[in-house]
């Protein structure tokens, strides 16, 4: 029986150990985006919520490690975590506009210092010992859920626009080993409030990556921009004198507008003008790296 329970114990490690290693790799996977706002030294649309949501994930996992015993590996990557995301969102306030930073500001106070201080101050005075872990592992339970929840956000976007632009596989991918692994790590060590929640997080992952593997070669749904061409006021003079006033600039059809080089050689260039419109119009679209992304959260549960 004590054999058993080392053995246990040793396996509860060993993926205690990559739970750790492939968060990590998770917490880190936005440096590509936050390398872009340092060098352009702009969010370009990015969104913090996610950042901030995830901060607050774990700070909670951490001071459900500090009460329970034997949660060392949720504590360390929990940790990191923290300050992994705490400098995420400093570079985030430094280089966004200003309307951006406010918000995102107003969230870190609310959520990540307000909330998580009520939740902390109250579980410890009113709760003690065994309760106070289990009050505390249920919150974390239903915020766990809460986020897991938010890639819905993404699979509505990805069906909409026929485009996985925004839900890249390897993120999903390394999701769903991430719940895998904290899903054995919960089941060896008996702790149904870091099991519980990860098998949720699997559901939603495998199903990111059946989506990913749908739309992967399917055409981006394009938004067709019609635009009306119109005559200058000295073609609708001409036409006027001609042949009667035509209705919202347009050139009557009638045989008595002349001349016809004069009127073929305005319609070309304002063609032309207009033609250069639509290509500066085009060119003020918003890039694909403009568009601001729902949901990727990065938020790793324990």
């Amino acid at each position: 029986m004590a054999f058993l329970n080392m053995e246990q114990h040793t396996w509860a490690f060993t993926f205690g150990i990559l739970g750790n290693i492939i968060s990590l790799m998770v917490f880190l996977s936005p440096l590509p985006t936050f390398y872009r706002v340092y060098r352009k030294k702009s969010t370009e649309g990015f969104q913090s919520t996610p950042y901030v949501v995830t901060l607050f994930s774990c700070m909670l996992w951490m001071y459900y490690a500090f009460l329970k015993s034997g949660a060392e590996l949720l504590l360390t990557i929990n940790g990191v975590g923290v300050g992994i995301e705490t400098l995420y969102i400093a570079m985030y306030l430094v280089y966004a506009p200003k309307s951006a930073r406010l918000l995102t500001a107003k969230l870190f106070l609310g959520l990540d210092v307000g909330l998580f201080g009520i939740i902390a101050i109250v579980t410890m005075l009113v709760s003690k010992g065994a309760l106070r872990v289990q009050v505390v592992g249920w919150i974390c339970v239903a915020v766990a859920l809460g986020v897991f929840a938010a890639p819905l956000s993404i699979i509505r976007l990805v069906i909409r626009t026929k485009s996985v632009e925004f839900m890249p596989f390897s993120l999903s991918f390394f999701l769903v080993l991430s719940a895998v692994i904290w899903f054995a790590y919960g089941a060896l060590k008996k702790d149904v409030f870091v099991a519980f929640p990860n098998v949720l997080g699997f559901v939603f992952g495998v199903a990111q990556m059946a989506l990913y593997m749908a739309y992967r070669n399917k055409n981006p749904a394009t938004t067709v921009v019609h635009q009306e061409m119109k005559l200058p006021e000295n073609v609708k003079e001409l036409a006027s004198t001609k042949g009667g006033a035509p209705t919202e600039g347009r050139v009557s059809c009638g045989a008595e507008v002349h001349p016809i080089d004069v009127l073929s050689t305005d319609v070309d260039e304002q063609s032309a003008a207009t033609d250069q419109e639509v290509i500066r119009d085009d060119h003020k679209m918003l890039r694909p790296e403009q568009v601001s992304r729902p949901d990727m959260a990065i938020v790793v549960q324990m």
